[in-house]
């Protein structure tokens, strides 16, 4: 007889550019702690980002706008996710890169507003009547068909709860037997009914039961405590862009006509400024009566140089709006023409929106940060590489750029594992780093060989 082991089914997370990044690494005074949280380092910026995730806590931190400058590979995008990982998943983080506004279908400024309001929060409150328990009786009552005939309907559901601290009967409408049966839920079950609505929702099997059988694909669940008849507060969290979307499309009728409609739907709707406004109205209600709350995220924008002077009048436009989020920019860029005009700017953004901006500055990495982040990456890559290795992949990085260090990392670990061996020594980076060259070697071989190429 053969027994083998199952392979867990959980989902194993790809590894990806930051997926080391686990916060900014600072301390309870703010202070940044030299190695933490993935990050190395960067001290006064991640300081300077751990005062605006603070002020974004404290709510003090809406229309303003975050500009993180610095040569590529020097850690900006990682200082937008720490500080997505600080706020915690409460609080929505749009990521977007400048190029995605020159769709064809849609406005540049459309695309710039659906992802500001994507990243505004709104946490709706709602007290709701619900009656929960563990299924004791299950009895339709039937009676005679109204329309006559042989057939029986059913008039009502007599159906028994038992909490821990006691059981309730109820008599229920028969629509709520039709969800009762949709549900699969038998006699031992767990269920509970929302009183307004008459939603039934089944939340597992009763623990006194899990002894049963061995073999069982059910999720078991404790009795619930508490009396049957319960208020429930419950808290939802959406964006409002999930709002706007779902009043622009039209919920159709059944005659042919909407059903060609929908059929025939465009790929992506254009929401129009009156609906927003319209949606700000009820938002605004909701929050004066204190049904909901207001939860500014924070949006974050790469290659914000890509973006043109259009984009740029609007976005001065709607950081002045009362619902904005932060936006933070990132850009690589010195002194260059701003998209689509002559006119030289720094970063490649207009004078009038730097003025509106806090800038954080990003330094160049020195020899020793390099190798303490080509060792962090190697961590999270599981793979084994000696001291020795790592100074001569810091001095790669050093005269190449720290992206190209990090990426000679795999390759040279299969060239190990090819030779034998589980750990990469330093003749595997230099067989690996022959094999491929940088950006910058290949400007100079260009340069060099300029004649036997096509210009």
């Amino acid at each position: 007889m053969k027994i083998e082991e199952v392979q867990s089914t959980a989902k194993k997370q790809r590894i990806a550019t930051h997926t080391h990044i686990k916060g900014l690494g600072l301390d309870a005074n703010g202070n940044a702690i030299p190695l933490a949280a993935g990050f190395v380092g960067q001290a006064e910026a991640r300081e300077a980002a751990g005062l605006v995730v603070d002020m974004i806590k404290q709510k003090k931190m809406a229309g303003r706008a975050l500009l993180l400058a610095g040569p590529p590979g020097t850690g900006k995008t990682a200082l937008a996710l720490g500080i997505s990982q600080e706020l915690g998943s409460k609080v929505p983080f749009c990521p977007m890169v400048g190029s995605e506004v020159y769709s064809s279908e849609v406005k540049k400024t459309e695309v710039l507003m659906e992802n500001f309001r994507r990243a505004i929060g709104l946490r709706i409150k709602e007290n709701k009547e619900v009656y929960e328990g563990e299924v004791t009786e299950l009895s339709p009552e039937e009676t005679e068909s109204v329309t006559g005939g042989y057939g029986k309907s059913i008039s009502h559901v007599i159906i028994g709860l038992k909490t821990v601290k006691g059981t309730k009967q109820l008599k229920l409408d028969p629509t709520i037997y039709d969800a009762l049966i949709k549900e699969k839920v038998a006699v031992g079950d767990v269920i509970y009914i929302e009183a307004n609505s008459g939603a039934v929702k089944r939340v597992g099997r009763s623990d006194a039961f899990a002894t049963e059988f061995d073999l069982e694909a059910e999720e078991y669940v404790p009795l619930p405590k508490g009396e049957v008849h319960k208020k429930k507060e419950i808290v939802q969290d959406v964006t409002l862009h999930d709002l706007d979307a779902a009043n622009a499309q039209p919920q159709g009728g059944q005659d042919i006509l909407s059903l060609m409609g929908q059929m025939m739907k465009p790929r992506k709707t254009e929401i129009t400024d009156k609906l927003r406004q319209e949606i700000n109205k009820v938002v605004n209600r909701y929050i004066d009566e204190g049904v909901a709350e207001l939860v500014p995220g924070v949006l974050f924008i790469d290659e914000v140089h890509m973006l043109d002077m259009e984009c740029f009048s609007y976005l001065n436009r709607a950081l002045e709006s009362s619902l904005s989020p932060i936006v933070i920019f990132a850009t690589n860029r010195g002194i260059c023409n701003v998209r689509g005009t002559d006119m030289n700017s720094p970063h490649g953004i207009p004078v009038d929106l730097l003025d509106r901006l806090v800038i954080i500055r990003t330094q160049i990495y020195g020899p020793a940060e390099m190798i303490q982040i080509l060792a962090i990456r190697a961590q999270v890559e599981e793979l084994v590489v000696d001291e020795e290795s790592l100074a001569f992949l810091g001095e790669i990085g050093q005269s190449t750029s720290l992206r190209h260090a990090v990426q000679l990392l795999s390759p040279a670990n299969i060239v190990a594992k090819m030779n034998g061996r589980d750990s990469i020594c330093k003749a595997d980076l230099e067989e690996v780093s022959k094999l491929y060259i940088d950006a910058k070697t290949s400007a100079k071989i260009l340069q060099e060989q300029q004649e036997k190429y096509i210009s």
